[in-house]
């Protein structure tokens, strides 16, 4: 398995669109917060809106604001939305690009592999990863309290 650029971008654009609550976050402020390419954004989002995970609203003031309620949205979801199947190898989707499909030794490990990533990201909400984002952009304590003596 491997997370392609698209899946990982998209994943930290929607943390940051999700951010700004029902304020719409431009992809220009996305793009430069996150220091990725806006044109990529583009292409990500419009995947994005045709799933109903985001709006886009016009204007000035514009950009996009996430419809759902970010404990509905699940970090599996994005991911196949952007990505696709995240299985470790093909046959664990489809059983018939290979021969040795229900005789493999090694079929049991990569179905096991294939649950443990789809787990960790069913159980990952939108909301848990804002609310990791926003814990992570609290103000370090002043000096004088970052190492007491």
């Amino acid at each position: 398995m491997w997370i392609s650029t698209r899946a990982q971008y998209g994943m930290r654009a929607l943390v940051e669109v999700a951010l700004g609550g029902d304020k719409p976050t431009s992809l220009k402020t996305v793009a430069e917060r996150q220091q990725l390419s806006q044109p990529y954004l583009e292409q990500i989002f419009a995947v994005l809106r045709n799933a109903q995970l985001v709006e886009s609203v016009r204007g000035a003031h514009g950009g996009y604001r996430v419809v759902r309620p970010l404990d509905s949205i699940d970090a599996l979801e994005i991911v196949e939305l952007l990505e696709g199947s995240v299985a470790p190898v093909a046959c664990i989707d489809d059983g018939t690009t290979c021969e040795m499909t229900g005789h493999c030794s090694t079929e049991p490990l990569w179905r096991e592999v294939d649950e443990a990533v789809r787990s960790v990201l069913r159980a990952t909400s939108l909301e848990d990863l804002v609310r990791r984002k926003t814990f992570l952009q609290l103000e370090p304590l002043p000096s004088r309290f970052a190492n007491p003596s």
